[in-house]
C-alpha cells in the first residue's frame, strides 16, 4: 500500500502518532496483548485505539470504505472485522485492562499530565438497550427507571484527566465498587502514607461502612456531601458559625458515624448560607480529616463539577454508548479509549488555541477524519501530505521535519509498529 501511495480522507489520525511515541503507547499495547511487535493484535488494539479517537461506535469493512488512510496509520492493509475484534478482546482479562490502565497512569503521571492532589469520584450510568434481567436506574423520582451500564472513574480536578476507571454490572452499588477504583488510584498515584490527595465524592457515597474503609485502609482523605438527615438541628444542637463574608459562616465540629469502626472522630464542616435568620439555609459535609472547612468548601468543593465538563468534553470516544455486558470485553476496549484520550490530550496541549477548546467529536470531525491527504514513501520515511488544512502555520511548527523534532526531545522517531519507518509531515 505504501508503495503504491494512498489518497483518502481519514489521514488526519496520522497526527496522533507522534503522540503514541511520545506516550509508549506501542508498548503498552504489546504488554497487554502479551505478542511482540511482530504479530497482528497489537496493531488491531491500535484500531481500536485510533477507533475511538474517530468517536464511532465501528470502522468495520462492511460498514466503511477501505483505502482512505486510516488502516495503515494502524501497522495494517485492512479494517479488522467485528469477529477479530472480538476474538482479541474477549481473550484479555479485566485484570490485564487494569495493569494497562495503571501503566498509562504512572507514565501520564511522570509527564506532568495530572499532580494528582485533588481528585473526584463519580458513578457515570450509560443507558442500555440490552435484552438481559438486570437492574434497573432513574436519577430522580420523576424518571422512568431504566436499564443502565455504569461505569465508575477517578478524575483530577486541578488538570480535568482521568487517572483510571472501573466497571460493573447494574447490581454493584457505588459502595461496593468505590475501594477498587481508589486502589487503582492508589497504585498510579502511590501517595505518602497520611498525606494523600483530597478525595471529593457525592451524596451517593455516603456510607458509613466506605468511609471507614477509605479513612482506615488508603492513604487518602475524604470529603463529602452529607444528607439533609444529618445537617444540624439549630433549636437542640446550635452552632458556632464563624462569618466568612457577607451571606456566608462555617462551622466545624468532630462527629461521629453511627456503626463506625473508627476509634477517631470524623469532621463537620457546615456552611451556612444568608444574613437574616429567618433566610438561612445550610449544607453539611463530612470530611475524615480536620482540614480548613473554608478552603474545602469554597474553593476545593466546586470544583468537582469539572467531572461533568470532563465527560461532556470527551465522552464521545467511547463513554457515551453501552456494548456487550461482557466486562472483560468493555474493559478493554473502553481502555483503550482511554489510551486515545491520553494521546488527544498531549496533543491538545501541544498545539494549543483553537485546538485545545475543541471536544472530542469536534476533533474528529475536522481533523481526524476530514483532512483530504496521501500517504507516500520516502526512502526511509512516511511523508504524509495534507491539502488546504486549517490552521497550517500552527500544525507546521509542530509537524514538518518531525524526525528532527522528536530527536531533540530524547524521543527515537522510528515507528515500530510500521516496521521501522520514520514519519515526516507536509502541507500544501
Amino acid at each position: 500500500m505504501l508503495a503504491d501511495k494512498i489518497s483518502g480522507n481519514q489521514v488526519g489520525i496520522w497526527l496522533l502518532l507522534p503522540e503514541h511515541l511520545r506516550l509508549g503507547t506501542w508498548d503498552l499495547l504489546c504488554a497487554w496483548s502479551h505478542c511482540d511487535g511482530q504479530t497482528v493484535w497489537p496493531r488491531t488494539a491500535l484500531h481500536l485505539v485510533h477507533e475511538a479517537a474517530l468517536c464511532v461506535s465501528g470502522l468495520r469493512k462492511h460498514r466503511s470504505l477501505t483505502q482512505k488512510g486510516f488502516e495503515l496509520s494502524n501497522g495494517l492493509p485492512f479494517v479488522p472485522t467485528d469477529f477479530a475484534i472480538h476474538e482479541l478482546l474477549k481473550c484479555h482479562t479485566i485484570a490485564e485492562a487494569q495493569a494497562l490502565q495503571v501503566a498509562l497512569g504512572k507514565i501520564r503521571r511522570a509527564s506532568g499530565h495530572f499532580p494528582g492532589r485533588l481528585l473526584a469520584i463519580d458513578p457515570h450510568r450509560i443507558r442500555s438497550s440490552t435484552k438481559r434481567q438486570m437492574r434497573q436506574h432513574r436519577f430522580n423520582a420523576d424518571q422512568k427507571a431504566l436499564k443502565m451500564s455504569q461505569c465508575f472513574f477517578c478524575l483530577d480536578l486541578e488538570s480535568c484527566q482521568p487517572l483510571c476507571f472501573t466497571l460493573a454490572s447494574a447490581a454493584k452499588t457505588v459502595t461496593q465498587a468505590t475501594p477498587e477504583l481508589l486502589e487503582l488510584s492508589q497504585q498510579i498515584l502511590n501517595p505518602a502514607s497520611g498525606h494523600g490527595p483530597l478525595v471529593l465524592a457525592d451524596t451517593e457515597h455516603y456510607s458509613t461502612e466506605l468511609i471507614d474503609q477509605v479513612h482506615l485502609e488508603t492513604p487518602f482523605e475524604l470529603l463529602l456531601p452529607m444528607p439533609a438527615r444529618s445537617s444540624p438541628k439549630l433549636d437542640s444542637q446550635p452552632l458556632d458559625f464563624n462569618p466568612r463574608w457577607a451571606g456566608y459562616a462555617t462551622a466545624k465540629e468532630p462527629f461521629r458515624l453511627e456503626h463506625s469502626c473508627s476509634a477517631e472522630s470524623y469532621f463537620r464542616f457546615t456552611q451556612r448560607n444568608a444574613e437574616r435568620k429567618e433566610d438561612y439555609s445550610y449544607k453539611s459535609f463530612l470530611a475524615t480529616t480536620d482540614r480548613d472547612e473554608v478552603e474545602d468548601l469554597t474553593v476545593h468543593y466546586p470544583q468537582r463539577w469539572h467531572v461533568e465538563e470532563f465527560f461532556k468534553f470527551n465522552q464521545a470516544l467511547g463513554w457515551h454508548r453501552a456494548g456487550t455486558l461482557n466486562l472483560n470485553i468493555r474493559y478493554g476496549q473502553m481502555t483503550m479509549a482511554l489510551l486515545a484520550q491520553a494521546a488527544i490530550h498531549q496533543m491538545r496541549q501541544r498545539l494549543g488555541q483553537p485546538f485545545c477548546q475543541w471536544d472530542a467529536a469536534h476533533l474528529a470531525r475536522d481533523i481526524f477524519g476530514a483532512l483530504e491527504g496521501d500517504v507516500r514513501v520516502k526512502d526511509d520515511t512516511i511523508l504524509v501530505t495534507y491539502y488546504n488544512a486549517p490552521h497550517q502555520k500552527r500544525l507546521r511548527e509542530h509537524y514538518e521535519n518531525l524526525p528532527a523534532k522528536l530527536r531533540q526531545e530524547g524521543i527515537e522517531p522510528t515507528l515500530p509498529w510500521l516496521y521501522g519507518f520514520q514519519l515526516d509531515f507536509r502541507f500544501r
